[in-house]
């Protein structure tokens, strides 16, 4: 059989990608997804002093049929983790990825012990925020010129994080 279903196959599903820490080897396709997701992009020096000096940092690539489609990152900070970046490439947006992608970073962070969780939004990118209400996020709070692009306001957005390190549990990888 061809057509329809064998091309939905070649396609990928939130069941179909795989996820794995980020890389040094991953930054210069991390910096290409950046430029398709981003105004104002991450430099590849910018995401190298992450991965290399900041102990805060957690980086991971999304993978599909072994080429990385997109990835997130966050800093764990206490018992608070700050989404920095979240990105998918363009070719795969409306499949439920970008979902299943920050659905890793708040699993992640609730492992890891984290009680809470922000980030900043665009006030122009409600599909993002939709996406964050459906994880309980809400908005607590705006940053008034945040992005330098066009000095557009963020929202500031906080949930509480289901779960978290339980006392005497093996920390998690």
């Amino acid at each position: 059989m061809t057509g329809a279903n064998e091309r939905a196959a070649d396609l990928p599903t939130p069941e179909t990608v795989v996820f794995r820490r980020m890389t040094l080897e991953d930054i210069d396709t991390i910096v290409d997804i950046e430029r398709e997701c981003f105004a104002v992009p991450w430099t590849r020096e910018a995401f190298y002093n992450e991965l290399m000096y900041n102990q805060f940092a957690h980086y991971f690539v999304m993978l599909w049929q072994g080429d990385i489609i997109g990835y997130g990152g966050l800093w764990t900070i206490v018992d608070e983790a700050h989404v920095t970046n979240i990105g998918l490439r363009k070719a795969f947006r409306g499949r439920k990825l970008g979902e299943r992608l920050f659905r890793e970073l708040v699993a992640f962070a609730s492992r890891q012990g984290m009680r809470r969780m922000t980030l900043e939004v665009r006030v122009s990118n409600v599909p993002a925020q939709r996406l964050y209400e459906k994880f309980g996020f809400r908005v607590e709070g705006v940053r008034r010129g945040y992005y330098s692009d066009n000095g557009e306001d963020a929202l500031i957005m906080w949930a509480d994080l289901p779960g978290g390190l339980q006392p005497g549990r093996a920390e998690p990888s």
